[in-house]
Protein backbone atom coordinates (compact mmCIF):
# COMPACT_ATOMS: atom_id res chain seq x y z
CA UNK A 1 0.00 0.00 0.00
CA UNK A 2 2.74 2.45 0.99
CA UNK A 3 4.24 1.61 -2.34
CA UNK A 4 1.04 2.35 -4.26
CA UNK A 5 0.65 5.62 -2.46
CA UNK A 6 4.51 6.86 -3.06
CA UNK A 7 3.97 5.45 -6.54
CA UNK A 8 0.45 7.84 -6.45
CA UNK A 9 2.39 10.71 -5.48
CA UNK A 10 5.27 10.62 -7.99
CA UNK A 11 2.63 10.00 -10.60
CA UNK A 12 1.09 13.53 -10.02
CA UNK A 13 4.56 15.11 -9.37
CA UNK A 14 5.47 14.06 -12.82
CA UNK A 15 2.02 14.94 -14.19
CA UNK A 16 2.37 18.72 -12.38
CA UNK A 17 6.09 19.03 -13.91
CA UNK A 18 4.74 18.49 -17.36
CA UNK A 19 1.17 20.20 -17.25
CA UNK A 20 3.20 23.34 -15.18
CA UNK A 21 6.41 23.51 -17.16
CA UNK A 22 7.30 21.18 -20.14
CA UNK A 23 4.03 21.64 -21.62
CA UNK A 24 4.15 25.36 -21.81
CA UNK A 25 7.73 25.59 -22.47
CA UNK A 26 7.69 23.10 -25.36
CA UNK A 27 4.53 24.93 -26.84
CA UNK A 28 5.70 28.63 -26.19
CA UNK A 29 9.49 27.26 -28.22
CA UNK A 30 7.41 25.27 -31.11
CA UNK A 31 5.43 28.76 -31.55
CA UNK A 32 8.55 30.89 -31.66
CA UNK A 33 10.50 28.43 -33.89
CA UNK A 34 7.40 29.18 -36.30
CA UNK A 35 7.53 32.71 -35.95
CA UNK A 36 11.05 33.46 -36.40
CA UNK A 37 11.54 31.21 -39.41
CA UNK A 38 8.52 32.56 -40.81
CA UNK A 39 9.92 36.44 -40.39
CA UNK A 40 13.13 35.56 -41.34
CA UNK A 41 12.06 34.32 -44.80
CA UNK A 42 10.20 36.92 -45.04
CA UNK A 43 12.96 39.62 -44.47
CA UNK A 44 15.46 37.26 -47.05
CA UNK A 45 12.88 37.52 -49.96
CA UNK A 46 12.83 41.16 -48.91
CA UNK A 47 16.24 41.69 -49.21
CA UNK A 48 16.05 39.39 -52.38
CA UNK A 49 13.51 41.81 -54.08
CA UNK A 50 15.34 45.10 -52.96
CA UNK A 51 18.93 43.58 -54.81
CA UNK A 52 16.78 43.29 -57.81
CA UNK A 53 14.78 46.41 -57.87
CA UNK A 54 18.69 47.91 -57.61
CA UNK A 55 19.95 45.62 -60.77
CA UNK A 56 16.87 46.91 -62.59
CA UNK A 57 17.65 50.68 -62.25
CA UNK A 58 21.00 49.94 -62.83
CA UNK A 59 19.97 48.27 -66.32
CA UNK A 60 18.05 51.26 -67.19
CA UNK A 61 20.70 53.28 -66.69
CA UNK A 62 23.07 51.43 -68.66
CA UNK A 63 21.36 50.72 -71.42
CA UNK A 64 20.37 54.55 -71.23
CA UNK A 65 23.68 55.48 -72.09
CA UNK A 66 24.01 53.30 -74.88
CA UNK A 67 20.75 54.68 -76.46
CA UNK A 68 22.89 57.59 -76.67
CA UNK A 69 24.96 56.61 -78.86
CA UNK A 70 22.34 55.15 -81.09
CA UNK A 71 20.90 58.72 -81.05
CA UNK A 72 23.87 60.29 -82.37
CA UNK A 73 23.88 57.97 -85.26
CA UNK A 74 20.04 58.19 -86.44
CA UNK A 75 20.11 62.10 -85.71
CA UNK A 76 23.38 63.59 -87.31
CA UNK A 77 22.88 65.46 -90.34
CA UNK A 78 26.09 64.45 -92.15
CA UNK A 79 24.95 60.71 -91.85
CA UNK A 80 21.47 61.58 -93.06
CA UNK A 81 23.21 63.58 -95.95
CA UNK A 82 25.75 60.12 -96.98
CA UNK A 83 22.46 57.78 -96.60
CA UNK A 84 20.15 60.31 -98.76
CA UNK A 85 23.51 60.22 -101.59
CA UNK A 86 23.20 56.23 -101.50
CA UNK A 87 19.61 56.26 -101.67
CA UNK A 88 19.94 58.35 -105.08
CA UNK A 89 22.53 55.84 -106.20
CA UNK A 90 25.15 58.67 -106.11
CA UNK A 91 28.65 57.14 -106.01
CA UNK A 92 27.44 54.44 -103.38
CA UNK A 93 30.95 53.01 -102.69
CA UNK A 94 32.37 55.69 -102.13
CA UNK A 95 29.65 57.64 -99.58
CA UNK A 96 29.17 54.08 -98.35
CA UNK A 97 32.90 54.20 -97.55
CA UNK A 98 32.38 57.93 -96.00
CA UNK A 99 29.70 55.91 -93.84
CA UNK A 100 31.90 53.57 -92.36
CA UNK A 101 34.43 55.74 -91.37
CA UNK A 102 31.91 57.66 -89.62
CA UNK A 103 30.80 54.69 -87.46
CA UNK A 104 34.20 53.79 -86.96
CA UNK A 105 34.59 57.06 -85.33
CA UNK A 106 31.79 56.68 -82.96
CA UNK A 107 32.56 53.13 -81.89
CA UNK A 108 35.01 53.51 -78.92
CA UNK A 109 33.13 55.73 -77.28
CA UNK A 110 31.65 53.08 -75.27
CA UNK A 111 32.89 49.62 -74.09
CA UNK A 112 31.08 46.25 -75.66
CA UNK A 113 29.82 47.87 -78.54
CA UNK A 114 30.39 44.95 -80.76
CA UNK A 115 28.80 46.40 -84.57
CA UNK A 116 27.46 49.54 -85.60
CA UNK A 117 24.85 48.78 -88.98
CA UNK A 118 22.80 51.27 -91.08
CA UNK A 119 20.47 49.61 -93.59
CA UNK A 120 19.44 52.57 -96.22
CA UNK A 121 16.09 52.20 -97.86
CA UNK A 122 17.56 50.83 -101.13
CA UNK A 123 18.60 48.18 -99.07
CA UNK A 124 22.25 48.69 -99.40
CA UNK A 125 24.30 48.11 -96.15
CA UNK A 126 27.09 50.77 -94.61
CA UNK A 127 28.52 49.46 -91.12
CA UNK A 128 31.93 49.15 -88.45
CA UNK A 129 32.22 45.27 -87.01
CA UNK A 130 34.96 44.81 -84.64
CA UNK A 131 34.54 41.08 -84.91
CA UNK A 132 35.32 40.44 -88.81
CA UNK A 133 37.66 43.00 -91.39
CA UNK A 134 34.60 42.72 -94.14
CA UNK A 135 33.46 45.51 -95.41
CA UNK A 136 30.25 43.23 -96.99
CA UNK A 137 29.08 41.01 -94.14
CA UNK A 138 28.22 41.34 -90.92
CA UNK A 139 29.40 39.03 -87.93
CA UNK A 140 24.99 38.60 -86.72
CA UNK A 141 22.98 39.88 -89.40
CA UNK A 142 22.24 36.48 -91.62
CA UNK A 143 22.43 34.78 -87.82
CA UNK A 144 19.24 36.60 -86.72
CA UNK A 145 15.67 35.33 -87.51
CA UNK A 146 14.42 38.14 -88.99
CA UNK A 147 15.39 38.93 -92.75
CA UNK A 148 17.25 42.41 -93.43
CA UNK A 149 14.01 43.18 -95.02
CA UNK A 150 11.97 42.06 -92.02
CA UNK A 151 14.30 44.00 -89.75
CA UNK A 152 14.15 47.16 -91.49
CA UNK A 153 10.12 47.01 -91.58
CA UNK A 154 10.34 46.60 -87.71
CA UNK A 155 12.40 49.15 -86.62
CA UNK A 156 11.33 51.97 -89.63
CA UNK A 157 7.66 51.27 -88.56
CA UNK A 158 7.62 54.02 -86.12
CA UNK A 159 10.05 56.18 -83.83
CA UNK A 160 11.11 54.67 -80.68
CA UNK A 161 14.11 52.40 -80.12
CA UNK A 162 13.94 49.03 -80.34
CA UNK A 163 15.10 46.16 -78.52
CA UNK A 164 16.25 42.61 -80.04
CA UNK A 165 17.46 40.33 -77.17
CA UNK A 166 20.29 38.12 -77.10
CA UNK A 167 20.39 35.63 -80.25
CA UNK A 168 22.94 32.78 -81.32
CA UNK A 169 26.29 32.99 -80.65
CA UNK A 170 28.03 34.60 -83.17
CA UNK A 171 31.22 33.43 -84.24
CA UNK A 172 34.19 34.67 -86.67
CA UNK A 173 37.58 32.66 -86.91
CA UNK A 174 38.73 32.98 -82.72
CA UNK A 175 36.39 35.51 -82.35
CA UNK A 176 33.15 35.12 -80.75
CA UNK A 177 30.86 36.78 -78.26
CA UNK A 178 26.81 37.09 -77.68
CA UNK A 179 24.99 40.26 -78.86
CA UNK A 180 22.02 41.89 -78.12
CA UNK A 181 20.92 45.13 -80.46
CA UNK A 182 18.98 48.43 -80.33
CA UNK A 183 17.33 50.54 -83.35
CA UNK A 184 15.83 53.26 -84.21
CA UNK A 185 15.31 54.66 -87.99
CA UNK A 186 17.00 57.89 -89.09
CA UNK A 187 15.28 61.15 -88.86
CA UNK A 188 16.09 63.66 -90.61
CA UNK A 189 14.76 66.87 -89.25
CA UNK A 190 13.94 68.77 -92.26
CA UNK A 191 11.58 66.20 -93.37
CA UNK A 192 10.67 64.33 -90.50
CA UNK A 193 8.41 61.63 -91.98
CA UNK A 194 10.90 60.39 -94.86
CA UNK A 195 11.96 56.98 -95.12
CA UNK A 196 16.18 57.05 -95.36
CA UNK A 197 17.04 53.90 -93.56
CA UNK A 198 17.35 53.03 -90.03
CA UNK A 199 20.25 52.18 -87.47
CA UNK A 200 21.16 49.02 -85.31
CA UNK A 201 24.19 49.39 -82.49
CA UNK A 202 24.68 45.36 -81.31
CA UNK A 203 26.02 45.16 -77.88
CA UNK A 204 28.23 42.04 -76.05
CA UNK A 205 26.04 40.42 -73.76
CA UNK A 206 29.30 40.37 -71.18
CA UNK A 207 27.51 43.96 -70.51
CA UNK A 208 24.50 42.42 -68.95
CA UNK A 209 26.53 40.07 -67.13
CA UNK A 210 28.36 43.08 -65.50
CA UNK A 211 24.78 44.81 -64.62
CA UNK A 212 23.65 41.88 -62.62
CA UNK A 213 26.83 41.44 -61.18
CA UNK A 214 29.36 38.48 -60.99
CA UNK A 215 28.14 35.43 -59.11
CA UNK A 216 28.77 34.61 -55.44
CA UNK A 217 28.02 31.60 -53.28
CA UNK A 218 24.92 33.36 -52.25
CA UNK A 219 23.14 33.48 -55.35
CA UNK A 220 23.50 35.31 -58.47
CA UNK A 221 20.83 37.01 -61.22
CA UNK A 222 19.85 36.42 -64.95
CA UNK A 223 17.82 37.55 -67.44
CA UNK A 224 15.25 36.34 -69.40
CA UNK A 225 12.65 38.05 -72.15
CA UNK A 226 9.24 38.70 -72.38
CA UNK A 227 9.09 35.71 -75.20
CA UNK A 228 11.02 33.11 -73.04
CA UNK A 229 14.20 33.35 -74.39
CA UNK A 230 17.51 33.79 -72.19
CA UNK A 231 18.97 36.96 -72.11
CA UNK A 232 22.13 36.76 -69.73
CA UNK A 233 23.44 34.31 -67.01
CA UNK A 234 26.83 33.93 -66.90
CA UNK A 235 27.96 30.12 -67.30
CA UNK A 236 24.94 29.27 -69.44
CA UNK A 237 25.52 28.00 -72.78
CA UNK A 238 21.76 28.65 -73.53
CA UNK A 239 21.91 31.85 -74.07
CA UNK A 240 19.70 33.26 -77.06
CA UNK A 241 17.47 29.69 -76.61
CA UNK A 242 13.79 29.46 -75.20
CA UNK A 243 13.59 28.72 -71.72
CA UNK A 244 9.94 28.31 -71.70
CA UNK A 245 7.23 29.63 -74.32
CA UNK A 246 5.75 32.41 -74.73
CA UNK A 247 2.77 32.97 -72.52
CA UNK A 248 3.63 30.49 -69.97
CA UNK A 249 2.15 30.17 -66.67
CA UNK A 250 4.21 31.26 -63.23
CA UNK A 251 4.51 27.87 -62.75
CA UNK A 252 6.32 27.01 -65.36
CA UNK A 253 8.61 30.22 -65.07
CA UNK A 254 9.59 29.03 -62.16
CA UNK A 255 10.59 25.96 -62.64
CA UNK A 256 12.61 27.33 -65.81
CA UNK A 257 14.36 29.42 -63.61
CA UNK A 258 15.20 26.83 -61.29
CA UNK A 259 16.62 24.63 -64.16
CA UNK A 260 18.63 28.14 -65.49
CA UNK A 261 20.16 28.13 -61.93
CA UNK A 262 20.85 24.70 -61.64
CA UNK A 263 22.45 24.05 -64.90
CA UNK A 264 25.07 26.66 -64.03
CA UNK A 265 26.34 24.77 -61.33
CA UNK A 266 27.15 27.68 -59.20
CA UNK A 267 25.50 26.58 -56.53
CA UNK A 268 25.91 23.28 -56.61
CA UNK A 269 23.37 20.83 -55.51
CA UNK A 270 22.03 23.55 -52.62
CA UNK A 271 19.16 24.34 -51.66
CA UNK A 272 17.64 27.54 -53.63
CA UNK A 273 15.00 29.93 -54.19
CA UNK A 274 14.25 32.03 -57.28
CA UNK A 275 12.88 35.45 -57.54
CA UNK A 276 12.17 37.82 -60.17
CA UNK A 277 10.94 41.49 -60.97
CA UNK A 278 10.40 42.62 -64.33
CA UNK A 279 11.83 45.97 -66.18
CA UNK A 280 9.00 47.91 -67.87
CA UNK A 281 11.43 49.52 -70.16
CA UNK A 282 12.97 46.61 -71.82
CA UNK A 283 10.30 44.05 -70.83
CA UNK A 284 13.39 41.73 -69.53
CA UNK A 285 12.59 39.66 -66.39
CA UNK A 286 15.24 39.75 -64.34
CA UNK A 287 15.51 36.32 -62.32
CA UNK A 288 17.67 35.90 -58.59
CA UNK A 289 18.39 32.46 -57.70
CA UNK A 290 19.74 32.32 -53.90
CA UNK A 291 21.44 30.10 -52.04
CA UNK A 292 19.16 28.72 -49.35
CA UNK A 293 21.54 26.24 -47.56
CA UNK A 294 22.48 29.02 -44.50
CA UNK A 295 18.86 29.76 -43.90
CA UNK A 296 18.06 25.89 -44.04
CA UNK A 297 21.18 25.17 -41.46
CA UNK A 298 20.27 28.09 -39.35
CA UNK A 299 16.63 26.67 -38.82
CA UNK A 300 17.81 23.33 -38.16
CA UNK A 301 20.29 24.53 -35.78
CA UNK A 302 17.44 26.23 -34.13
CA UNK A 303 15.60 22.84 -34.16
CA UNK A 304 18.18 21.17 -31.99
CA UNK A 305 18.26 24.27 -29.61
CA UNK A 306 15.04 23.64 -29.40
CA UNK A 307 15.38 19.99 -28.42
CA UNK A 308 18.65 20.80 -26.24
CA UNK A 309 16.41 22.99 -24.02
CA UNK A 310 13.15 20.58 -23.75
CA UNK A 311 15.41 17.97 -22.66
CA UNK A 312 16.99 20.15 -20.12
CA UNK A 313 13.93 20.95 -18.84
CA UNK A 314 13.07 17.25 -18.27
CA UNK A 315 15.68 16.72 -15.80
CA UNK A 316 15.69 19.87 -14.33
CA UNK A 317 13.35 22.77 -13.05
CA UNK A 318 16.43 25.14 -11.93
CA UNK A 319 15.74 28.78 -13.77
CA UNK A 320 17.17 29.30 -17.59
CA UNK A 321 16.62 32.76 -17.38
CA UNK A 322 19.77 34.05 -18.41
CA UNK A 323 20.64 30.58 -20.50
CA UNK A 324 17.20 31.44 -22.75
CA UNK A 325 18.19 35.16 -22.61
CA UNK A 326 21.97 34.72 -24.22
CA UNK A 327 20.67 32.27 -26.94
CA UNK A 328 17.95 34.68 -27.67
CA UNK A 329 20.98 37.22 -28.16
CA UNK A 330 22.73 35.06 -30.17
CA UNK A 331 19.77 33.87 -32.44
CA UNK A 332 19.36 37.39 -32.98
CA UNK A 333 22.79 38.11 -33.76
CA UNK A 334 22.71 34.70 -36.12
CA UNK A 335 19.42 35.97 -37.97
CA UNK A 336 21.40 39.31 -39.02
CA UNK A 337 24.50 37.75 -39.67
CA UNK A 338 22.47 35.44 -41.77
CA UNK A 339 20.42 38.62 -43.45
CA UNK A 340 23.18 40.69 -44.30
CA UNK A 341 25.25 37.61 -46.00
CA UNK A 342 22.32 37.12 -48.26
CA UNK A 343 22.92 40.49 -49.74
CA UNK A 344 25.76 41.56 -52.27
CA UNK A 345 26.23 45.00 -51.61
CA UNK A 346 28.96 45.16 -54.63
CA UNK A 347 26.33 45.81 -57.49
CA UNK A 348 24.33 48.60 -55.52
CA UNK A 349 28.13 50.43 -55.06
CA UNK A 350 28.94 50.16 -58.79
CA UNK A 351 25.47 51.27 -59.38
CA UNK A 352 26.02 54.29 -57.73
CA UNK A 353 29.28 54.61 -59.23
CA UNK A 354 27.90 54.71 -62.58
CA UNK A 355 25.62 57.31 -61.44
CA UNK A 356 28.43 59.32 -60.01
CA UNK A 357 30.48 59.13 -63.14
CA UNK A 358 27.44 60.09 -64.97
CA UNK A 359 26.56 63.26 -63.38
CA UNK A 360 29.90 64.18 -63.27
CA UNK A 361 30.21 63.71 -67.16
CA UNK A 362 27.57 66.07 -67.27
CA UNK A 363 28.72 68.65 -64.60
CA UNK A 364 26.59 68.10 -61.79
CA UNK A 365 29.04 68.41 -59.16
CA UNK A 366 26.49 68.78 -56.58
CA UNK A 367 24.23 65.34 -57.34
CA UNK A 368 28.13 63.81 -57.26
CA UNK A 369 28.59 64.70 -53.92
CA UNK A 370 25.24 63.70 -52.73
CA UNK A 371 25.80 60.34 -54.62
CA UNK A 372 29.40 60.01 -52.68
CA UNK A 373 27.65 60.54 -49.48
CA UNK A 374 25.03 58.12 -50.26
CA UNK A 375 27.67 55.63 -50.84
CA UNK A 376 29.46 56.59 -47.61
CA UNK A 377 26.31 56.00 -45.44
CA UNK A 378 24.72 52.49 -47.05
CA UNK A 379 28.69 51.32 -46.54
CA UNK A 380 28.52 52.36 -42.64
CA UNK A 381 25.18 51.00 -42.26
CA UNK A 382 25.23 47.96 -43.77
CA UNK A 383 28.48 46.69 -42.70
CA UNK A 384 27.90 45.17 -39.04
CA UNK A 385 25.20 46.88 -38.69
CA UNK A 386 24.47 45.60 -35.11
CA UNK A 387 28.20 45.92 -34.19
CA UNK A 388 29.98 48.81 -31.95
CA UNK A 389 31.93 51.85 -32.77
CA UNK A 390 33.64 54.60 -31.71
CA UNK A 391 31.69 58.17 -30.59
CA UNK A 392 33.81 60.11 -33.75
CA UNK A 393 33.14 57.65 -36.40
CA UNK A 394 29.19 57.48 -35.11
CA UNK A 395 28.99 61.05 -35.30
CA UNK A 396 31.02 61.71 -38.55
CA UNK A 397 28.48 59.23 -40.07
CA UNK A 398 25.23 61.48 -38.18
CA UNK A 399 26.82 64.41 -39.74
CA UNK A 400 26.89 63.03 -43.54
CA UNK A 401 22.71 62.34 -43.03
CA UNK A 402 21.93 64.95 -41.84
CA UNK A 403 23.61 66.65 -45.00
CA UNK A 404 21.95 64.49 -47.22
CA UNK A 405 18.35 65.53 -45.51
CA UNK A 406 19.59 69.52 -45.68
CA UNK A 407 20.39 69.23 -49.48
CA UNK A 408 17.29 67.26 -50.19
CA UNK A 409 15.43 69.86 -48.36
CA UNK A 410 17.55 72.54 -49.36
CA UNK A 411 18.71 73.64 -46.51
CA UNK A 412 15.24 74.09 -44.53
CA UNK A 413 17.06 73.74 -41.24
CA UNK A 414 19.78 74.09 -39.22
CA UNK A 415 21.72 71.43 -36.89
CA UNK A 416 24.44 71.96 -34.15
CA UNK A 417 26.08 69.36 -33.31
CA UNK A 418 28.11 69.53 -29.67
CA UNK A 419 29.94 66.25 -28.47
CA UNK A 420 32.50 66.65 -25.27
CA UNK A 421 35.70 65.93 -26.92
CA UNK A 422 36.41 63.55 -23.62
CA UNK A 423 33.89 61.12 -25.67
CA UNK A 424 35.31 60.76 -28.76
CA UNK A 425 37.31 57.44 -28.13
CA UNK A 426 34.59 56.04 -26.11
CA UNK A 427 32.18 53.34 -27.87
CA UNK A 428 28.54 53.09 -28.79
CA UNK A 429 26.28 50.52 -30.91
CA UNK A 430 25.95 51.61 -34.46
CA UNK A 431 22.63 53.66 -35.80
CA UNK A 432 21.05 54.53 -32.63
CA UNK A 433 20.37 58.22 -32.37
CA UNK A 434 19.56 58.37 -36.25
CA UNK A 435 16.01 57.28 -35.68
CA UNK A 436 15.46 60.07 -33.41
CA UNK A 437 17.02 62.85 -35.81
CA UNK A 438 15.29 61.49 -38.74
CA UNK A 439 12.38 61.85 -36.63
CA UNK A 440 12.95 65.48 -35.92
CA UNK A 441 13.44 66.55 -39.48
CA UNK A 442 10.70 64.07 -41.05
CA UNK A 443 8.10 64.72 -38.25
CA UNK A 444 8.68 67.37 -36.46
CA UNK A 445 9.91 69.56 -39.05
CA UNK A 446 6.32 69.20 -41.21
CA UNK A 447 4.27 72.24 -41.78
CA UNK A 448 6.32 74.39 -39.11
CA UNK A 449 6.86 77.71 -41.07
CA UNK A 450 9.86 79.74 -38.21
CA UNK A 451 12.63 78.47 -39.41
CA UNK A 452 13.73 74.94 -38.30
CA UNK A 453 16.71 74.03 -36.11
CA UNK A 454 18.19 70.64 -34.28
CA UNK A 455 20.78 70.38 -31.68
CA UNK A 456 22.63 67.05 -30.69
CA UNK A 457 24.33 67.33 -27.44
CA UNK A 458 27.17 64.44 -25.88
CA UNK A 459 28.31 64.87 -22.36
CA UNK A 460 29.30 62.64 -19.43
CA UNK A 461 27.86 62.46 -16.17
CA UNK A 462 29.94 59.81 -14.43
CA UNK A 463 29.69 56.56 -15.27
CA UNK A 464 27.00 57.43 -17.49
CA UNK A 465 26.98 58.77 -21.38
CA UNK A 466 23.68 61.88 -21.75
CA UNK A 467 22.75 62.57 -25.05
CA UNK A 468 19.81 65.10 -25.51
CA UNK A 469 18.37 65.77 -29.30
CA UNK A 470 16.22 69.04 -29.31
CA UNK A 471 14.07 70.28 -31.68
CA UNK A 472 11.70 73.16 -32.23
CA UNK A 473 9.37 71.84 -34.24
CA UNK A 474 5.92 71.03 -33.94
CA UNK A 475 5.91 68.81 -30.88
CA UNK A 476 4.13 65.87 -30.07
CA UNK A 477 0.80 65.49 -28.57
CA UNK A 478 0.60 65.15 -24.60
CA UNK A 479 -1.17 61.63 -24.68
CA UNK A 480 1.28 60.25 -27.26
CA UNK A 481 4.37 61.53 -25.35
CA UNK A 482 2.76 60.10 -21.98
CA UNK A 483 2.45 56.57 -23.95
CA UNK A 484 6.05 56.48 -25.72
CA UNK A 485 7.43 57.34 -22.02
CA UNK A 486 5.79 54.21 -21.07
CA UNK A 487 7.36 51.87 -23.89
CA UNK A 488 3.52 51.97 -25.46
CA UNK A 489 3.80 52.75 -29.36
CA UNK A 490 0.61 52.87 -31.41
CA UNK A 491 0.04 51.05 -34.50
CA UNK A 492 -0.94 53.73 -37.43
CA UNK A 493 -1.36 53.82 -40.86
CA UNK A 494 1.88 56.37 -41.07
CA UNK A 495 4.34 54.64 -39.23
CA UNK A 496 6.00 57.99 -37.60
CA UNK A 497 7.39 56.49 -34.43
CA UNK A 498 8.41 53.16 -35.62
CA UNK A 499 11.86 53.70 -36.01
CA UNK A 500 12.01 55.16 -32.49
CA UNK A 501 10.26 52.26 -30.93
CA UNK A 502 12.83 50.21 -32.87
CA UNK A 503 15.94 52.65 -31.54
CA UNK A 504 14.42 52.52 -28.32
CA UNK A 505 14.30 48.37 -27.80
CA UNK A 506 17.84 48.11 -29.06
CA UNK A 507 18.79 50.26 -26.43
CA UNK A 508 17.25 48.31 -23.86
CA UNK A 509 18.36 45.40 -25.59
CA UNK A 510 22.12 46.33 -25.51
CA UNK A 511 22.38 48.56 -22.38
CA UNK A 512 19.82 46.60 -20.17
CA UNK A 513 18.06 48.26 -17.11
CA UNK A 514 20.94 51.04 -16.20
CA UNK A 515 19.74 52.90 -19.72
CA UNK A 516 16.98 55.58 -19.61
CA UNK A 517 15.25 57.57 -22.22
CA UNK A 518 12.55 60.12 -21.93
CA UNK A 519 10.56 62.31 -24.19
CA UNK A 520 9.76 65.69 -23.30
CA UNK A 521 7.78 67.65 -25.97
CA UNK A 522 5.17 70.23 -26.15
CA UNK A 523 2.71 70.97 -29.09
CA UNK A 524 3.39 73.94 -31.31
CA UNK A 525 7.10 74.53 -29.48
CA UNK A 526 8.85 71.42 -30.06
CA UNK A 527 10.59 68.10 -29.01
CA UNK A 528 13.63 66.90 -26.40
CA UNK A 529 14.92 63.34 -26.54
CA UNK A 530 16.83 62.35 -23.26
CA UNK A 531 18.84 59.25 -23.36
CA UNK A 532 21.37 57.69 -20.71
CA UNK A 533 23.47 55.24 -21.71
CA UNK A 534 26.42 53.23 -19.73
CA UNK A 535 30.08 53.72 -19.88
CA UNK A 536 31.12 50.10 -21.61
CA UNK A 537 33.13 47.92 -18.00
CA UNK A 538 35.78 46.94 -20.61
CA UNK A 539 36.22 51.25 -21.18
CA UNK A 540 36.04 52.27 -17.43
CA UNK A 541 38.48 49.82 -16.51
CA UNK A 542 41.14 51.31 -19.10
CA UNK A 543 40.58 54.74 -18.13
CA UNK A 544 41.35 53.63 -14.19
CA UNK A 545 44.52 52.16 -15.06
CA UNK A 546 45.52 54.87 -17.30
CA UNK A 547 45.18 56.98 -14.10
Amino acid sequence: MRAKVRKGIRYQWVTAFLVLAVIPLVLVNIVYYYNTSKLVQQNVESMTKANLEQTRVSLDVWLESYEDILFQVYTDDGIVELVDRINAGEDVANNRKQLRKTLRGLFYTKDYVKSILIITESGELAFYDQLTASTTQTSWLNSMELSQAELYAEISSDNRTHLFSTGEKVVFGSNSCYLFHIGHRIIDYRDVDKQCGVVVVSIDEKLLEEVCAPPTENGFNFIVDSAGYLVSCAGSDRLGESVFPEGADPGTKTKAYRNIAERTGFLGDKELSVYSVQDEKTGWEIIRATNQNELVQGLHQQQKILGVIIALSLLSVLPMTERLKKSVVKQKNAEIAALEAQINPHFLYNTLDTINWMAIDRDEYEISNMITTLARILRYGISDSNGVVKIRDEVEWLKQYIFLQQTRLKNAFDCHINVAPELMDLTVHKLLLQPFIENAILHGFEGVDRTCSLQMEMKRDHDFIEIKIEDNGCGIPDEIVREMNQGIFRKTEDKNHIGMENAITRLHMYYGERTRIMIHSKQGEGTLVQIRIPVAEAEEKSENSDR
